[in-house]
């Protein structure tokens, strides 16, 4: 017998959701600090045009920190909240003393690539769960970051 959570999932799949969503949640908190040192510690030719692309950035990955936690809420379980659980359950690892405009933009589309990569990897986990909230919230990111890893790879040259 299915035990299904509150909003109609298989609870073990559910489980399994939220876990994965908590992996992704702890790299979007470690990029998101990554990119918060980048907008204070830019120097040189490029300030002014990535202080402001940084803050964006930032902004944007807030917002998804933000919904990538009710995410885990909506499914029952229980979205990290602190460093060390961040630290411990993330790819992404925390940069220090990032001054220069092209490694910071180099630490940024290698961060993509690891989101991307577990929002894929949640895209078949939601799909096979019937979960199409999950579903749509890595469909639109994926979507919005492929076009950014493009932006900034442009930018690398």
């Amino acid at each position: 017998m299915i035990t299904r959570n509150a909003i109609g999932i298989d609870a073990a799949r559910a489980s399994e959701l939220a876990y994965s969503l908590n992996t992704l949640l702890s790299n979007y908190a470690v990029f998101y600090q990554n990119v918060r040192g980048f907008h204070w510690n830019i120097r040189g030719e490029k300030f002014f045009e990535l202080h402001v692309k940084f803050e964006e950035l930032y902004t944007d990955l807030q917002l998804k920190i933000d919904e990538i936690a009710e995410r885990v809420l909506t499914l029952g379980g229980m979205p990290l909240h602190t460093f060390t659980g961040f630290t411990e359950h993330a790819t992404i690892h925390a940069v220090a003393n990032v001054s220069d405009g092209r490694s910071a933009v180099m630490n940024v589309v290698d961060s993509f690539k690891v989101v991307i990569e577990i929002q894929r990897s949640l895209l078949t986990l939601s799909s096979d769960a019937d979960d199409e909230g999950t579903n749509a919230l890595m469909s639109d990111y994926i979507r919005a970051q492929e076009k950014l890893v493009w932006m900034y790879s442009a930018y690398l040259g």
